[in-house]
């Protein structure tokens, strides 16, 4: 069996939180642990209620923003994320940094995604029913604005397509598999 701990995604941001003294500075780590936490159990709703009246998303890769930009097309987003099974993942946070207007997380993103999800990421995988352990580095501004509201995200990130580890369907970690069964995506043997 994988193993697999999507709580790493939260957990140093809880470490953070809990030597962070200002206010301001614990209500925004807060914030971005609710996020993450509605990330990791695919809730739409969950996400949405992180955020401001009319979020900015910044994805910058290859030198282009392809970010969505006010709640509708930021809902849509999110939506598809959910709908497509690439919630599942571990996030280690090495560096957190936190000021009165953004919280900045660098992140080594280790991802279990269907054959779909690693094929529109670009990766050369063997079989587009398979599932796929990918990996990621990132680096995400997340700006608040003067009434304490998370106004978007953004994104630097890098990832080599190359890099990818098959799962055989027998070693699928079963949260895993009741994400997929949640969303409609059961896996294939």
């Amino acid at each position: 069996m994988l193993d697999f701990d999507t709580s790493i995604t939260w957990r140093d941001l809880e470490a953070r939180l809990a030597t962070t003294t200002n206010p301001r500075h614990r209500m925004m780590l807060q914030t971005v642990i609710d996020h993450a936490k509605a990330e990791v159990a695919a809730s739409l709703d969950g996400l949405m209620a992180t955020l401001g009246d009319d979020p900015r998303y910044h994805f910058w890769g290859g030198g282009k923003d392809w970010g969505p930009k006010g709640r509708d097309a930021v809902r849509a987003y999110y939506k598809s994320f959910v709908a497509s099974g690439a919630g599942f993942f571990e996030s280690r946070k090495p560096r957190i940094v936190v000021d009165d207007h953004n919280v900045v997380t660098e992140c080594e993103m280790r991802q279990l995604v269907p054959g779909s999800i690693a094929l529109q990421r670009g990766y050369d995988i063997p079989d587009p029913n398979g599932h796929y352990v990918v990996y990621a580095r990132t680096a995400i501004f997340w700006p608040f604005d003067e009434a304490g509201e998370l106004t978007g995200e953004d994104s630097y990130g890098s990832s080599d397509t190359s890099v990818f580890e098959t799962v055989p369907h027998d070693d699928l970690p079963a949260d895993y598999i009741a994400m997929l069964e949640t969303i409609g995506l059961l896996p294939t043997a």
